[in-house]
C-alpha cells in the first residue's frame, strides 16, 4: 500500500498489535521451517512497517527510536523470531542511509526494500579500480532469506598493507546463500550463511565505518540534517534489536497467564496453581523483572532520540551504558521467561506450547555477541573504573 506521510507513533504500534494475530497463525510454521511465512512478511510490509527506516523522500517515515522499538517489541509479542528479523531488517534500512545518495536511490527504488545484514567483518574488501573485489563468508545473516540487499561488515584492505572497517552494500543476487540455520532458539530469522567469491563491489558502495562509529560522519548529503542519521551506529543498533527481548518476555507472560486458570500443582494438594504462595512470588518476580527489562528499553530510546535532538555528543561512558541497557533488558527479560517457564510445568515442553519455544528464542537471543549481558557488564564496568573499553564496537 501507498502511504503518503509518517504515520504517529501509536499508529504504528497499533498497526504491529493488529498483526500479532496472524503471525501467531504460522508460528509453528514458521519454527519448522526457519524462515518467516509469506503471509507474515506481506502483512508487515503492508503495514509499512519496513519504512520505518527509510527516507522520507523515498516515502519512508523516519520514525524516532522510541517508536521503532516499540513496534519491534510488539511484533516479537508474536513471535520472538520476526520481531528479531524485523530488527535486524529495519537496521539495514539504517545502514543503506549511510551511503551516497546516488546509492540510496537504487537501494530504495523500492521503498519496502528488505536490507539484511551483521557486524561481524568476516569478509575482505580489495580495491581495484572503480571499487573493489569482496570474498567473505558470514553467518548469522537474519532476514536473507526474505532480502534483496546485504549490508555486509567487511576489513577493508589499506595502501599500507593494513584494514580498516568497512560495510558494503550488495544485491543479495550477487551473493551465495547457504542454508545451514539449523538451531534451538530463533529458528524462524532465517539466520543463514552469506557468501561472495570474488564479488565485484562498486566504489559507492564502500562505506568506513570507524567514521562512522565514533564520528557520526557518512556520505549521504541529503540525509545530513536528519535526526534520524544523527544516531550513533552501536547504541542504535542494540536498542532496537533488544526490544525484541521485552516483546517474547510479554508473550511468556500471556502464555503463562492463559494457561492458568485450569493448572493444578501436581503431586500437591494445590487443586488450583493460583492459590499456591510460590505462585504468587514467581508470577510478581517475574513482572517485576519484565518492567526492569522495559526501563532499560524505554531508557535507551529516549537517550537515542534526545541526544539527536539536541545534536549531543556522545561520550564513551555513554556509549557503554547504551551497550548495558540493551543487554539488561536482554538479561531481565530471560530472567522473567526462565521464572514463567520453571512455574508452568512439565506439560509446557509440549511443541504445541509457546512457553517452550518463548524459552528457546530468549536464551538463544542472551547468547548474541553484540547483546551478551557478561561481556557489556565488563565494559560498563571497565569504563567506570576509568579504563579504556575493551571494544571497538561502541
Amino acid at each position: 500500500m501507498t502511504i503518503s506521510e509518517a504515520p504517529p507513533q501509536a499508529d504504528l504500534v497499533g498497526r504491529a498489535t493488529d498483526l500479532v494475530e496472524v503471525i501467531r497463525k504460522h508460528v509453528a510454521w514458521q519454527d519448522e521451517n526457519r524462515v518467516i511465512h509469506e503471509e507474515v512478511i506481506q502483512a508487515i510490509t503492508d503495514a509499512g512497517i519496513m519504512r520505518m527506516r527509510v527516507p522520507v523522500r523515498y516515502g519512508g517515515y523516519e520514525s524516532d527510536v522510541r517508536t521503532v522499538s516499540a513496534v519491534i517489541s510488539e511484533l516479537a509479542r508474536g513471535d520472538g523470531s520476526v520481531g528479531w528479523t524485523i530488527s535486524t531488517l529495519t537496521m539495514g534500512s539504517w545502514l543503506a542511509g549511510l551511503f551516497p545518495d546516488e546509492v540510496q536511490d537504487e537501494i530504495f527504488a523500492d521503498p519496502d526494500v528488505r536490507i539484511a545484514g551483521g557486524v561481524n567483518a568476516s569478509g575482505v574488501a580489495t580495491p581495484v579500480d572503480g571499487g573493489v573485489i569482496l570474498n567473505g563468508r558470514w553467518h548469522f545473516n537474519s532476514g536473507a532469506p526474505h532480502a534483496q540487499w546485504d549490508t555486509h561488515s567487511v576489513l577493508l584492505a589499506t595502501e599500507d598493507g593494513g584494514f580498516v572497517p568497512a560495510t558494503v552494500a550488495v544485491p543479495l543476487s550477487d551473493l551465495t546463500i547457504v542454508d545451514d540455520w539449523h538451531t534451538a532458539g530463533l529458528r524462524a530469522t532465517g539466520s543463514v550463511t552469506t557468501i561472495a567469491d570474488n564479488v565485484f563491489v562498486p566504489s559507492a558502495r564502500v562505506l568506513e565505518m570507524l567514521p562512522v562509529f565514533m564520528h557520526g560522519q557518512h556520505q549521504s548529503k541529503l540525509n545530513a540534517d536528519s535526526l534520524t542519521w544523527k544516531l550513533p551506529f552501536v547504541p542504535h543498533a542494540v536498542a532496537v534489536t533488544s526490544s525484541s527481548a521485552l516483546g517474547m518476555a510479554k508473550a511468556a507472560k500471556e502464555a503463562f497467564f492463559e494457561r492458568l486458570p485450569s493448572r493444578k500443582i501436581t503431586y500437591t494438594n494445590y487443586e488450583r496453581q493460583a492459590d499456591a504462595p510460590i505462585t504468587h512470588l514467581q508470577v510478581a518476580e517475574a513482572a517485576v523483572k519484565l518492567d526492569e527489562a522495559e526501563f532499560h528499553v524505554r531508557r535507551a530510546a529516549e537517550r537515542l532520540d534526545t541526544k539527536a535532538l539536541a545534536g549531543e555528543q556522545w561520550s564513551v561512558e555513554e556509549r557503554a551504558l547504551g551497550k548495558m541497557d540493551a543487554a539488561a533488558a536482554c538479561l531481565r527479560s530471560k530472567e522473567a521467561v526462565d521464572i514463567l517457564n520453571t512455574a508452568s510445568g512439565g506439560s509446557s515442553i509440549y511443541s504445541d506450547q509457546s512457553m517452550q519455544r518463548i524459552e528457546r528464542d530468549i536464551q538463544a537471543l542472551n547468547l548474541n555477541g553484540v547483546l551478551h549481558p557478561n561481556s557489556n557488564l565488563e565494559t560498563y564496568g571497565r569504563v567506570l573504573c576509568g579504563l579504556e573499553p575493551n571494544t571497538n564496537l561502541l
